[in-house]
């Protein structure tokens, strides 16, 4: 079901929208020297110790890799490092306001205790949890995701039909991802291949990632869901299953779950923003993914982020100038 909310267009021109990063962002050293030379970003890595009860800041600090890589470490440790850099640049300019969030995946979470349909402890928690779930299903399946280049969504559908796999990412003209049991993406990658595209790329994944090898984690996800509160997000935020802004807080809980098996339809999604007026957009997390992505998508926006000191001060700079 979409959502009732409807945007004027006129009024949200040059407004803001802020992004948040999902799974694969993260690197060894995130968030580190925003730690050291930001007391709040410290306590905000203090506190979700203090809420997880393990230090998961020295796994985004030091690693080691394989243990930030783990899907219940990755998934709290981006959610947690997209958070301070939006507390961060909060704190820089206490005026910013921002009239709209989205976020790929998990980072959807972030994206709707920004907007404050979660608090940042019960998303903290649940992301913690949702890896854990993804984790054990990718462990009861064999399940893996290719990256496909240069081919268009229609035949790339038709290559997932005839190999049985899922098309998961539809994230910027000319990058898709495909999910699905690991000797069909084998299939399906000779077959986008034949088809015409640049490159199909196996991907270092865990698993098959929103695909229905994810389905024992949506019972287990709700439950959780059930246990925390959520309302409706003060601004809207755009749903990666529907590319439509969420609706009320049940309809809110059923997108998330859906989320976990369905494609993230991120093109779409910006392009709705887009649609609407947006023109600036601000990524707040590791890496610059989803800035690349908007730069295939449209380049004639005002794209900023938010991964460390550098980036922050670039962008304090850059909105007010």
């Amino acid at each position: 079901m979409q959502s009732e909310i409807v945007f004027s267009p006129r009024h949200f021109m040059n407004k803001t929208v802020l992004l948040f990063a999902g799974q694969g962002a993260q690197a060894v050293g995130m968030g580190r020297d925003l730690a050291g030379q930001y007391p709040a970003a410290q306590a905000l890595f203090d506190r979700a110790n203090a809420v997880l009860g393990y230090d998961l800041a020295s796994v985004c600090f030091q690693g080691p890799e394989a243990e930030l890589t783990k899907t219940e470490n990755a998934q709290p440790g981006i959610y947690l490092v997209s958070w301070v850099a939006f507390q961060l640049l909060r704190e820089r300019l206490p005026n910013l306001a921002f009239q709209a969030a989205a976020g790929l995946s998990l980072g959807e979470f972030t994206a709707l205790a920004a907007a404050g349909a979660m608090s940042f402890e019960d998303g903290l928690k649940v992301v913690r949890q949702r890896g854990r779930f993804m984790q054990e299903a990718c462990e009861v399946t064999r399940g893996s995701m290719a990256a496909i280049i240069g081919l268009d969504v229609e035949p790339t559908r038709q290559v997932c039909a005839e190999a049985g796999v899922e098309l998961a990412n539809l994230n910027c003209p000319g990058q898709l991802v495909i999910s699905g049991e690991t000797d069909k993406i084998d299939q399906a990658c000779e077959r986008a291949k034949a088809r015409g595209a640049k490159r199909a790329l196996p991907l270092t994944v865990a698993g098959a990632y929103h695909s229905r090898l994810m389905a024992s984690a949506q019972p287990k996800l709700r439950a959780v869901l059930d246990t925390i509160s959520l309302q409706a997000p003060a601004v809207p935020v755009v749903a990666n299953v529907t590319a439509q802004p969420h609706g009320t807080a049940a309809d809110l809980k059923n997108r998330l779950v859906e989320q976990v098996t369905s494609a993230v339809r991120w093109e779409e999604s910006m392009r709705y923003l887009l649609a609407q007026g947006f023109r600036r957009f601000i990524e707040l997390g590791p890496g610059t993914t989803l800035t690349g992505f908007m730069k295939r998508i449209d380049k004639a926006v005002q794209v900023l982020n938010v991964a460390d000191t550098v980036s922050l001060e670039t962008t304090v700079k850059a909105l007010l100038a």
